[in-house]
């Protein structure tokens, strides 16, 4: 049976600040846990004035606190940002504080441009050492071994999951080598999706971490009363996306009625691009569309994401979206 989850940016929208966004993922998370959601994962990002969870580890920990049985992770932490004696010691605190709900999911890319990844004392040169801080982290995560001078407290032996996150074939490869679960991003990079999942299946080596290939892929979900009104909430995604692709990210605008009257053609096509694996609509819509997209990827966990500038949209969001997973569930039964 495929699983369902949650990534979440933790929007700041316009009119409201960062306490408001994380106050809001945590009430989004709570409804997460009651409504069946297996996980529920924030991302790092740096420099941008829309999302609150750049503090990811910290996000987290306050998310966790405030739910009890729904796994937490990272959607996830950019590796090439941080020593992985740090992340181990971070996620193992989490992981003491939290037995048998977190999760650790790592990114190659530095979440940001290359002025704020230098400000992070990192550099993008040190995605090229990705593989290499994997398998330091998975060490430092792991069982002491004889003789080794450098443990993270807490962390060792946590053994804490890590998934491998993607957008392109070279995690899916590293996934494949190292026995990993692997996670795509197809919610906002489409084009390799199939391919990497392809890659990685057929690369897949059982490690002590997993015996057979665990893929999951993301994909945009906004769902309503109606398809109306879902296509509605969609262009405040619609709008932050372009803003990005501009170079001029901000906070996530309210949704509007016309989105050609605020994006020219140019920056659509870029938006409808990104958007490729969505669903948008009513509880048939999203039920179809869900079907739809576990039936191409073959994925053992959806984990599905949607910038929706109001809190009450985005809960009532969450939960057609569980009506609609309840549906495939009883069809498949």
């Amino acid at each position: 049976m495929t699983a369902f989850s949650i990534l979440d940016l933790s929007p700041i929208v316009e009119g409201g600040d960062a306490r408001r966004a994380l106050l809001e993922t945590t009430e989004l998370a709570r409804a997460a846990e009651r409504l069946g959601y297996t996980r529920f994962w924030l991302a790092e990002h740096h420099n941008m004035p829309g999302i609150a969870s750049a503090a990811t580890a910290v996000a987290l920990a306050h998310v966790a606190a405030a739910t009890e049985t729904i796994r937490v992770g990272s959607g996830g932490v950019m590796l090439p940002n941080h020593a992985p004696l740090v992340v181990a010691e971070q996620f193992g605190t989490l992981e003491a504080l939290h037995p048998g709900r977190i999760d650790l999911g790592l990114g190659r890319a530095p979440g940001t441009d290359g002025e704020t990844a230098r400000a992070l004392r990192r550099y993008f040169e040190a995605a090229d050492q990705f593989p290499r801080d994997v398998m330091e982290l998975q060490a430092f995560l792991a069982p002491a071994a004889p003789g080794q001078r450098v443990a993270a407290y807490p962390g060792q032996g946590s053994n804490v999951p890590i998934w491998l996150l993607g957008s392109s074939l070279f995690s899916a490869e590293l996934a494949a080598q190292l026995g990993l679960p692997y996670a795509f991003a197809s919610h906002f990079a489409p084009e390799l999706l199939l391919q990497a999942l392809q890659t990685y299946r057929s690369g897949f080596r059982p490690s002590a971490a997993l015996d057979r290939p665990r893929t999951m892929a993301v994909i945009n979900v906004f769902a309503a009363e109606t398809d109306a009104e879902a296509r509605r909430l969609s262009t405040s995604m619609q709008q932050s996306f372009a803003a990005v692709v501009t170079g001029k990210p901000g906070k996530l605008k309210p949704p509007v009625d016309d989105i050609d009257a605020v994006l020219d053609a140019r920056q659509q096509a870029a938006v409808q691009g990104r958007l490729k694996y969505s669903a948008i609509g009513g509880r048939d819509t999203v039920r179809a569309k869900l079907a739809e997209f576990i039936a191409l990827t073959g994925v053992d966990e959806v984990m599905v994401t949607g910038m929706i500038h109001d809190l009450e949209a985005r809960l009532h969001s969450l939960e057609i979206t569980a009506d609609a997973v309840a549906g495939l569930r009883a069809e498949a039964a």
